[in-house]
């Protein structure tokens, strides 16, 4: 298995890759069309409350916006914090992002290696 691409974790990529992405379009399988616009509208305010923090605090692309390349969120195991959940971000640290009642840890051992940013879904 060829190593893991690093994706260098970097705010204004993000937002200029996820700008192409509309929530009108599903990007990947695992979303409806319901659930992916309640994701996009999450991530949206994640890019503009959150990105800096992230980054500044090790977040990486995948971390946040990874699927699985061939079968997107219906792996959640390859997903990050961002796609799995509609719930808005209510708190970071280095370790583990907040949704609401919901607890994303950025390192859970045995994660899968090999996902795709969301953006790249396909191509």
């Amino acid at each position: 298995m060829p190593a893991p691409v690093i994706i260098p974790a970097d705010p204004k990529l993000w937002r200029k890759a996820f700008i192409d992405l509309r929530p009108s379009v599903v990007p990947c399988p695992g979303f409806t069309l319901q659930s992916w616009g309640g994701t996009h509208e999450a991530c949206v305010e994640f890019l503009d409350r959150w990105a800096d923090e992230a980054a500044g605090l090790g977040w990486t692309t995948l971390d946040l916006f990874g699927v699985h390349p061939e079968v997107g969120t219906i792996r959640p195991d390859f997903c990050g914090a961002m796609v799995l959940s509609a719930e808005r971000v209510s708190a970071i640290t280095d370790k583990h992002m907040r949704f609401g009642n919901m607890t994303f840890y950025r390192n859970k051992p045995g994660r899968p290696s090999g996902a795709v940013p969301l953006w790249q879904f396909g191509r």
